[in-house]
């Protein structure tokens, strides 16, 4: 029993960086149309930019400038860290995506590749191939359920996750900006006729989901301390099986799917031999797709619309 709640605690941590980052995935298709590929490399980027907060903060502190609790400190990284990310996500969708919108579906998929290869570069270029480890903000407490471990900052992690996606799903059904995105993902081509501003729409999508990524770059830095550039590659990609599994354009798939990787991947990696892990968590996803090819929420119509 301890052995199975352990694993339980373990791939809810672990599904809640896919579910965060398939979510920016799922948002910026439902508007545009396209996966942003460099999305992977925006949580990079966001773990990175969460970092130099972070030690900013700490410096300060340190030298009593401000005094800060661990706790206001690290409110203040996320909230820095999302806004900055955000400026960046959107700056990728204005320099990258908005000249090939008209473009065939191809050319935007290898600019995304492009600008996670120039994000990456571009981290080593200006900051070295040295790993960074993330700033301990909180200190960890470890609590006890029967033969289960279970920390403070685990809770925290799958806490915030849920919440920001509870926040989102509330953001997407009762707002008109998530009206207008929801309008779009139905219907690209007439929306627009409609004088919903593509362009905002699109600045949002990006902003939102690189947000969220910088969240799950935060996260996943309090959770496995190393930082290093090509960090964003595998969980990106992921990430991105998350969001075809979940329902191409569907937040709550996004979401769901997410969940179930991180779960599926753990408890993989615990009953059989860990090289076998991708091998079997994979094919458990092709079988669920040659059911449900659409993904878990995904349309019919909307498949054939997008495709």
């Amino acid at each position: 029993m301890g052995f199975f709640l352990q694993n339980i605690v373990n791939a809810l941590q672990w599904g809640s960086f896919y579910a965060l980052i398939a979510l920016g995935y799922s948002m910026v298709y439902s508007v545009l149309m396209l996966f942003n590929f460099a999305h992977g490399d925006i949580f990079m980027a966001g773990a990175y930019i969460g970092f130099f907060v972070a030690s900013a903060l700490l410096g300060l502190n340190a030298l009593g400038i401000v005094v800060m609790p661990g706790w206001l400190l690290f409110v203040l990284t996320v909230i820095l860290a999302m806004m900055l990310t955000s400026l960046l996500g959107m700056l990728v969708e204005r320099i990258a995506y908005r000249p090939l919108r008209g473009a065939p579906r191809a050319s935007a998929a290898l600019t995304g590749m492009m600008v996670g290869i120039i994000l990456q570069t571009g981290n080593l270029a200006l900051l070295g191939a040295k790993r960074r480890t993330f700033p301990a903000l909180i200190p960890t407490v470890t609590f006890q359920i029967g033969e289960a471990s279970v920390t403070n900052t685990r809770i925290m992690i799958v806490a915030i996750s849920v919440v920001l996606m509870l926040a989102l799903h509330f953001f997407v059904r009762k707002t008109k900006w998530g009206m207008a995105m929801r309008a779009m993902a139905y219907d690209f081509v007439v929306v627009p006729l409609m004088g919903v501003p593509i362009n905002s729409i699109a600045r949002l999508a990006f902003g939102l989901g690189s947000a969220l990524a910088a969240v799950a770059g935060i996260l996943f830095g309090i959770a496995y301390p190393v930082l290093e550039p090509y960090m964003g590659l595998l969980v990106g990609w992921k990430a991105f099986v998350a969001a075809i599994l979940g329902g191409r354009g569907s937040v709550l798939g996004a979401a769901v799917a997410g969940f179930l990787l991180g779960f599926i991947e753990i408890f993989v990696a615990a009953v059989f031999p860990s090289t076998l892990r991708d091998l079997i968590a994979y094919s458990i996803i092709l079988l669920i797709l040659t059911f449900r090819p659409h993904g878990f929420f995904g349309e019919p119509y909307s498949a054939r619309l997008r495709l």
